[in-house]
């Protein structure tokens, strides 16, 4: 059985709306709203007010020293709005200590 949750999605534009209360995952096509809101508020213990979903189609690259044509599959977006006070650590910047050398 597929898992309904498979990641947080996490850009520069997802990390903006998880300062305002929405976080963005990448989950299960065959997922519904319903099934999405409940293993997010069970897996991460916070309470899940809305819910939008929508369908991402897979880009057309090209790879490969013959430069073909490969298909990346579809994958369907939700984005979780919390309850007010409520955040989810995996979206949580950690500032870089400054004076160290590697």
């Amino acid at each position: 059985m597929k898992s309904t949750l498979i990641r947080p999605l996490i850009t520069e534009k997802t990390l903006m709306l998880a300062a305002s209360g929405w976080y963005t995952f990448i989950v299960d096509k065959a997922a519904d709203k319903g099934a999405i809101a409940r293993v997010i508020s069970d897996f991460y213990k916070v309470k899940v007010v809305d819910t939008r979903v929508s369908s991402m189609h897979g880009k057309t690259r090209r790879v490969g020293k013959l430069m073909r044509i490969a298909q990346k599959s579809d994958w369907k977006k939700a984005m979780v709005r919390l309850d007010k006070g409520q955040k989810i650590d995996a979206f949580e910047v950690v500032p870089k200590e400054e004076g160290k050398t590697a």
